[in-house]
């Protein structure tokens, strides 16, 4: 077993020395603590075979892997569960909420943002595509979905997982190691189709397209002449096949574009490393160039006008650090 801490690190380069040493151990990502001062983090790392089992502990904060970090370490998948408190994960075109006990998959080859309003511990079950795909066939069409504890199996794989990432490493748990790791996966298989059997099972053709067009389009969310044209053409289809691509999705191409940028525009809101830059800035760095667009599109997605959005979500920021 190998641990790694925020402890004994220099303050003034607490948060640059601890992306270093996460990234170095797991996937190239920024850390952004919610207060630089007190920030602590702590990574706990363990292998079962195949499965490379981490337990992260970390104060309030944002992680975020962005198109830039993508060349820089291996792609490989992970289960996320929240074994402690709560955070909010976007990934894949999906924002979800997690409570304790819940799932989510991620794909390290594609761009993602974890963020935690108070303290938080992740339990990650990382695996290479291949080995993945003999318990999990199309695996990606379940990134960024919420695997809630209360669904199917879910509860029975939640304390599976939790439960190895408080004895990662313990003698007894490494000597039956193959063994732990197939279990281990085929309970989380059984728990994803449960919870999603009923979803359509597009060809690996097309699940592969569609993670090229969602990575194009992260990667140009700041563009605001991205269009559905533009996007068919920096992917190599047909703007026919590109809509063909999302129509499994119930989500148009142009919706999804639109609501990522809202997304992300909100999330610059909520972050006070962001307080400084106007609201029409923040719009324009995500790829708006009309006030009257962006804030009617806002408040239609969030329910406030994005002056009130930012005011409530700062003033929540600053009483959790008071």
């Amino acid at each position: 077993m190998e641990r790694v801490s925020t402890t004994g690190l220099p303050p003034a380069s607490r948060t640059a020395a601890w992306n270093d040493l996460y990234s170095a151990r797991m996937s190239r990502v920024e850390f952004i603590p919610g207060d630089q001062h007190s920030f602590g983090a702590e990574l706990s790392i363990g292998r079962f075979g195949p499965v490379k089992l981490a337990r992260l502990y970390v104060d309030r904060c944002s992680i975020e892997r962005s198109h830039i970090h993508l060349a820089q370490s291996p792609r490989l998948y992970s289960f996320l569960l929240q074994a402690s408190g709560s955070s909010l994960f976007q990934h894949y075109g999906h924002e979800v909420r997690l409570a304790e006990g819940d799932f989510v998959l991620c794909d390290t080859g594609l761009p993602h943002h974890f963020e935690t309003s108070d303290p938080s511990v992740t339990v990650m079950v990382r695996v290479t595509p291949e080995v993945l795909e003999e318990f999990l066939p199309g695996a990606d069409r379940y990134c960024g979905l919420l695997l809630g504890q209360s669904v199917g199996a879910t509860h029975t794989a939640s304390a599976m997982v939790r439960s190895l990432g408080e004895h990662v490493g313990a003698g007894c748990v490494r000597d039956f190691a193959p063994r732990i790791a197939r279990n281990l996966l085929e309970m989380l298989s059984i728990s994803y189709t449960i919870a999603f059997g009923g979803m359509p099972s597009p060809s690996t053709t097309t699940r592969r397209r569609r993670s090229d067009v969602i990575r194009y389009i992260e990667e140009n969310l700041h563009d605001p002449s991205m269009s559905v044209e533009s996007v068919a053409e920096g992917v190599h289809v047909s703007p026919r096949y590109l809509r063909a691509i999302f129509a499994t999705s119930g989500e148009k191409v142009s919706a999804y574009i639109l609501r990522r940028r809202l997304e992300e525009c909100a999330r610059r809101m909520r972050d006070p490393a962001w307080s400084s830059m106007t609201l029409m800035q923040i719009a324009l760095s995500r790829g708006f160039n009309s006030a009257a667009h962006f804030t009617r599109s806002f408040r239609e997605q969030y329910g406030a006008s994005p002056r009130e959005y930012r005011r409530a979500t700062l003033a929540a920021s600053r009483l959790q650090l008071s």
